[in-house]
C-alpha cells in the first residue's frame, strides 16, 4: 500500500474530491469522507501444521451526511470519481431542503501514541511459520500432558484519512498485532484447555522474542494444568474478589457499555438519567482512556478526526461523564469526547470505548484476599451475555478459586458470576492499590462491528455475588 495521501489515490485531483464532498454535505450539521487504507497477515498453527496463512489487502470509503438525528451513509471499495459522485448522490438525500450550520472540525493533535511502522514487514511470512511450529514443539515438551496445541499470529496496519468540507484534514497510521497460543492438556478421560493472549499497536518484535513467546507458552500450559486439578463450583451468594487486569471485562460489558453516549440519550441505559448520582461505592473511579502508548484499544485520533483522550466516567462513585461521538455529542449539548469508532469504511461511526478501566485503590492485594472468610476469587472470564438496559450479566470464569479463611484454595471449574452492573457497582466494599491492563487481546462488538479495545482493574472486592456452579 503506498504511504501517500489516501485523497490523492482518487483517480481525479484533489480539488475534484473537496468539491464533491463539499456539494454532498451542503446544508448538512455535520459529516466527513472518511478513507480507509488496510494489509492484514494471518497465520494458524493447529495439531501440528500450519492450518492456514492469510494476506489480504483492501480500500475504500465512506461518506457521511448528518442532519439531527438522521444520517445518511453510503461506502465503496473503489477509489473513483465515479464511485464518489454516487456516494454524493445518496447521501444528499438526507441533507436535501436542509440549511444547517456545519459543525466545527475536530482540534487538530500532534500526539502520537503508537508508531507508524508496518508490523507486516518482518519477519516475512516462511520465517513466521516456522515460528509457530517452534512454539508447537515447545509446548509439547513441558509436559507429556499436552495433547494439542494452537497458536496464531495476526497483523495488521491500516491508515485513515478524514476530509471535512471545511477543509479539516486529519491522517492516522494504525499498526495492530495479536499472539495466542492455546493448549489442551489430558489426564486419564479428563481434558483441559488452557490459553493465553497478547497484542497492541507495535510492531511483531517484543511478541515473537524467545523470552516473550516462551513466557507465553508457560502461562497457557499453566492454565491448562490448573483446570486439570479443578473441582466443581458452588453455588449461592458469595463474596468475590476479581483479579487484576482482564477481569475488567466484566466493568467493560456490565458498566462501560451503558456509559456509550447512544444509549443514554434514547435513554435505553441502566444509567440514563443518572448524571451527578451516586451510581458506584466512593471507592470506584471509572475511565476511558484512548491515550496508553501502543495499547491495543488506544488512538491517536478517534473515526472522526477527534483526538484520542481520558474521559473519567465515574469519580469516586458519582456518576461524571458519558463517552460520546459528535453526532450524540451536539444532541446532548456536550463536546465529543473522541470515542466515534467504526469497524471499517462500511460502517458509519457510533460511540465506542477504547481503553476502559476501573482506577487503583489504596489497599493491598493480600488484605483483600485475607478479608474473605469464604468466597470466590476469579482470575479470567471468558464469554458472558449482558442486557444494556438493565446491565444485568452472566459471565462465565475461566479461572476461579474457592477462598477459605482468607486463604486462596483449591481451583473452580464452571463458576459463572450473575448480576448486574449497576447494582454491583455499589456492592464494591475494596479496591486495590495494583491496576493491571489485560495483556492486549479485546475486541468489543456492538450493532455488528467490532473494534479492538483494552480492559483494566486493580483486585477488587464485591461483596454478595450470586454465583451459578455445577457441585451437586
Amino acid at each position: 500500500m503506498s504511504e501517500l495521501s489516501l485523497t490523492e489515490a482518487f483517480d481525479c485531483d484533489r480539488t475534484s474530491v473537496e468539491r464533491i464532498v463539499s456539494e454532498a454535505l451542503s446544508g448538512a450539521e455535520d459529516g466527513e469522507l472518511y478513507l480507509e487504507s488496510t494489509q492484514t497477515e494471518s497465520l494458524i498453527f493447529d495439531n501440528g501444521r500450519l492450518k492456514s496463512g492469510t494476506y489480504n489487502t483492501g480500500r475504500g470509503f465512506g461518506l457521511r451526511s448528518v442532519v439531527g438525528e438522521a444520517a445518511g451513509y453510503a461506502h465503496a471499495g473503489d477509489f473513483s470519481k465515479a464511485a464518489l459522485e454516487r456516494a454524493a448522490d445518496a447521501v444528499r438525500a438526507t441533507n436535501a431542503g436542509f440549511s444547517g450550520t456545519f459543525s466545527a472540525a475536530p482540534q487538530s493533535t500532534n500526539a502520537r501514541y503508537y508508531g507508524e511502522d508496518n508490523p507486516l514487514r518482518a519477519p516475512n511470512f516462511e520465517a513466521k511459520a516456522a515460528l509457530l511450529g517452534a512454539i508447537d514443539a515447545h509446548a509439547r515438551s513441558l509436559d507429556p500432558r499436552v495433547q494439542q496445541v494452537s497458536v496464531s499470529l495476526s497483523t495488521a496496519w491500516k491508515t485513515v484519512e478524514i476530509l471535512r468540507p471545511d477543509g479539516f484534514l486529519a491522517r492516522d497510521v494504525r499498526p495492530q498485532i495479536s499472539f495466542n497460543v492455546s493448549i489442551v492438556a489430558g489426564q486419564g478421560d479428563r481434558q483441559e484447555t488452557g490459553s493465553f493472549g497478547s497484542g497492541g499497536r507495535h510492531d511483531p518484535d517484543r511478541l515473537i522474542t524467545e523470552e516473550a513467546w516462551k513466557s507465553g507458552v508457560c502461562e497457557a500450559l499453566r492454565r491448562a494444568q490448573v483446570n486439570l486439578e479443578s473441582v466443581p463450583s458452588p453455588a449461592g451468594s458469595f463474596d468475590v474478589v476479581l483479579g487484576p487486569g482482564w477481569p475488567g471485562i466484566m466493568l467493560h460489558e456490565a458498566v462501560g457499555h451503558g456509559l456509550e453516549g447512544d444509549f443514554n440519550r434514547k435513554k435505553t441505559s441502566a444509567f440514563s438519567g443518572l448524571m451527578g448520582e451516586m451510581v458506584a461505592n466512593e471507592n470506584v473511579t471509572v475511565v476511558d482512556d484512548g491515550t496508553y502508548n501502543e495499547r491495543r484499544g488506544s488512538v491517536t485520533i478517534d473515526d472522526e478526526g477527534t483526538a484520542g483522550q481520558e474521559t473519567v466516567l465515574i469519580e469516586n462513585g458519582r456518576l461524571i461523564g458519558y463517552m460520546q461521538d459528535r453526532q450524540n455529542a451536539r444532541l446532548m449539548g456536550v463536546k465529543s469526547t473522541g470515542n466515534g469508532r467504526r469497524q471499517s469504511y462500511a460502517h458509519p461511526p457510533m460511540p465506542r470505548m477504547t481503553n476502559t478501566l476501573m482506577r487503583a485503590g489504596n489497599t493491598d492485594p493480600g488484605e483483600i484476599i485475607e478479608s474473605v472468610s469464604d468466597g470466590i476469587y476469579a482470575v479470567s472470564f471468558g464469554g458472558g451475555q449482558v442486557d444494556i438496559t438493565s446491565g444485568k450479566y452472566v459471565f462465565n470464569c475461566t479461572e476461579a478459586y474457592r477462598i477459605r479463611g482468607g486463604k486462596i484454595e483449591e481451583p473452580l471449574k464452571g463458576a459463572m458470576m450473575i448480576g448486574s452492573g449497576p447494582a454491583d457497582m455499589k456492592r464494591v466494599s475494596m479496591v486495590g492499590n495494583d491496576l493491571a491492563l489485560d495483556t492486549g487481546m479485546g475486541n468489543c462488538g456492538k450493532a455488528g462491528q467490532w473494534v479492538p479495545v483494552g480492559v483494566g482493574q486493580p483486585t477488587t472486592r464485591i461483596d454478595g455475588i450470586t454465583i451459578g456452579g455445577t457441585q451437586t
